[in-house]
């Protein structure tokens, strides 16, 4: 019942946040009944009292919520429709990760080799492109396919259809491998989703009314690739908000390679002081973020190189202590050596049911309140722990939360 109940907010938020076509000013902003859904689900006390007592306030944009890749809860990643609809939440801040195509245009992906999962490209002419064709599900493996944006030109990038990122791990054909979706997103709002380039992403958000966080993701092929070396990467990225007149003050650049930050510092100093370090520290072995000996990046030292901001995952700035949900190490040691945070990724889990890959720091806490642990960890992150930016598949969530404390 609960997860039936959760469909049904999604699917009205959607009909009540997605913008005409073609819209081009800011739209009017909305939450949508999610929010509502949400606190209604968190036990009572003081959180919830708070939070019903602003069900009568007008939504306002705030860069304290940030759309990560739009608004892929529901609609394709990266696309001109999900970014319209985040901003219909009220992000003030949105995503586009970026990589390049084989003649070295930008475009908004989350990976350069991710086609086969968030577009149609293994069931149109350009499946012959793929480093690794489709491959299908056979008793001791799972069907797969490796499709990158490397291996395009922008002219055939621009002609694929983008989708809900999936992939069927038993299809027996390039059609069954479309699907794959889990059960709480949908594919209603495919449609005629469009791609974006880099430029165009900046053009479409400016538009809309918001800031940006673009991030420089790690490339598939080995670099230089055709000449591109890793430092033309990030310096094409910065070239185009240069050449759209945007100031470095309404962007964050982001990347996991500390490289790419101290690249920014170095040579775009105006954008490099909000450079945006996406901390992958958890792939280490060892890693305990309530471990101060584990940490592997010295925060001091990042600090005195001219690192101003950190992004962690959810789970890895909060832990459980005699029964609540507090600020973990981690996050103490980075607020105390003067970062500033941002994290990822609120709404990607879906219906809460345990074993949630960002919320694993709460594995131990009682899940009484069902899906209201969205709240409920979102308000520590925020008075607790002194995040300054929350990414979310569903902005409203989190616009919500901070127009409500006044964030």
């Amino acid at each position: 019942m609960r997860q039936a109940l959760l469909s049904v907010a999604l699917l009205s938020a959607a009909l009540v946040l997605l913008p005409a076509p073609g819209t081009a000013d800011p739209p009017a902003l909305s939450y949508g009944p999610r929010p509502a859904y949400l606190i209604s689900q968190l036990p009572e006390g003081a959180l919830k009292d708070r939070l019903q007592a602003c069900a009568g306030q007008t939504p306002a944009r705030t860069d304290f919520s940030i759309g990560h890749r739009g608004a892929p809860l529901m609609f394709p990643e990266h696309t001109a429709e999900g970014h319209r609809a985040a901003a219909a939440m009220g992000a003030g801040i949105l995503e586009c990760d970026v990589t390049f195509t084989r003649d070295l245009e930008l475009v908004c992906r989350h990976a350069q080799n991710d086609l086969h999962r968030t577009t149609d490209i293994l069931t149109s002419p350009l499946a012959d492109r793929c480093i690794q064709p489709f491959s299908p599900h056979a008793f001791s493996s799972s069907a797969s396919a490796e499709c990158r944006s490397s291996d395009l030109t922008l002219d055939e990038f621009r002609r694929l259809r983008p989708k809900m990122d999936s992939a069927n791990p038993f299809a027996a054909t390039p059609r069954d491998y479309q699907g794959g979706l889990p059960s709480w997103r949908t594919t209603l709002y495919g449609g005629k989703a469009q791609t974006l380039t880099h430029a165009e992403s900046i053009a479409l958000l400016h538009s809309l009314g918001t800031k940006f966080m673009p991030e420089l993701k790690a490339p598939a092929v080995p670099m230089p690739f055709n000449g591109f070396t890793q430092q033309d990467f990030a310096q094409k990225l910065i070239d185009d908000y240069k050449s759209a007149g945007i100031a470095p003050a309404d962007v964050w650049v982001q990347s996991f390679s500390l490289d790419d930050i101290l690249y920014w510092i170095e040579h775009e100093p105006a954008f490099g002081r909000q450079a945006v370090l996406l901390d992958g520290s958890y792939r280490h072995e060892g890693f305990d973020h309530t471990d101060p000996a584990t940490f592997p990046y010295d925060f001091a030292a990042l600090k005195a190189q001219g690192v101003n901001y950190l992004a962690p995952p959810l789970w890895m700035l909060v832990t459980v202590q005699d029964g609540r949900i507090v600020p973990s190490a981690y996050a103490i040691a980075a607020k105390s050596a003067g970062l500033r945070l941002i994290t990822w990724t609120l709404e990607r889990s879906g219906p809460l049911q345990g074993g949630d890959w960002y919320f694993q720091s709460l594995a131990g806490l009682s899940r009484g309140g069902g899906d209201g642990m969205y709240y409920q960890l979102l308000d520590v992150l925020a008075q607790d722990a002194g995040v300054e930016g929350v990414f979310s598949d569903w902005p409203a969530t989190v616009t919500y939360y901070a127009n409500c404390m006044g964030l």
